[in-house]
């Protein structure tokens, strides 16, 4: 990857096929308008239904899928293999907080899922953070340290500096609170370091962080060191802010 930032929008459960191509559509004019620099990957997270609609919609913004199964193919009612994502998407959002805590999925599914999305070529961004009481019981180094452990298992340095990480603490996602920047950039540094052991080269990874991030406090966020990116989740769903963050935070590139 030659990209120094990634600016990413989970749309989660929104938005129609048409609304997505509209959607699309715009923010790729904008993007290419705006002239935003290269080195900043502009990404989003439609849901299934609109992976089909949206090929060919856009020349700078990316396409992911919001899950994938663990499996190739087989009698799992309402799950989307990989085979069926091919040329569909480029990255794939795993273990994301809701999947986590709504549809229980735990790090060894994670693990799994993270495995095969990268044996079919995907981009796995792996979503790791904390819940607010393991942060109040001093557990968040420990938990994303467990995350990481798990979720990267069997992994090779040269295949673990490809994927992406995303920490999102539990208690920031949706509420409207926000990690300070400082709190960022120490849990950030902190991943780092874990992957500095797994990765053949942690300099290289990405590590995003999403939790509540608007176009106020974006670029803060971005200027640290630590910090290669955001996964949005809310302000992702109208042109202005997501377009808003992307442009903040194209200018304190670091790496």
């Amino acid at each position: 990857m030659s990209k120094e930032l990634i600016i990413a929008g989970n749309w989660k459960m929104y938005k129609t096929p048409g609304e997505s191509v509209e959607f699309i559509e715009a923010l790729d004019r904008k993007v290419v308008e705006a002239n935003v620099e290269e080195n900043v990957e502009v990404l989003v997270f439609p849901p299934f239904t609109s992976l089909y609609a949206v090929q060919g919609a856009a020349s700078r913004v990316k396409i992911g899928a919001q899950n994938i199964a663990s499996y190739e193919q087989g009698a799992f009612t309402g799950e989307i293999s990989p085979l069926m994502l091919k040329g569909l998407a480029d990255y794939v959002l795993i273990g994301h907080s809701e999947r986590r805590h709504i549809f229980g999925e735990t790090d060894s599914q994670i693990n799994r899922k993270a495995v095969i999305a990268k044996k079919h070529g995907f981009t796995p961004v792996v979503c790791i953070g904390e819940t607010l009481e393991e942060r109040e019981q001093g557990k968040t180094m420990e938990r994303i340290n467990q995350q990481l452990n798990d979720g990267l298992a069997g992994f090779p340095p040269e295949e673990v500096v490809d994927i992406v990480i995303a920490y999102e603490p539990v208690w920031a996602i949706g509420t409207g609170k926000t990690a300070t920047p400082e709190q960022v950039q120490e849990v950030h540094a902190a991943i780092r370091d874990i992957l500095k052991k797994k990765s053949q080269d942690a300099n290289k990874n990405f590590i995003l962080y999403g939790g509540s991030v608007k176009p106020d406090n974006s670029r803060s966020l971005m200027e640290k060191s630590d910090v290669d990116g955001a996964l949005v989740g809310g302000a992702s769903l109208k042109i202005e802010s997501f377009f808003d963050i992307i442009t903040n935070s194209s200018n304190p590139v670091h790496r």
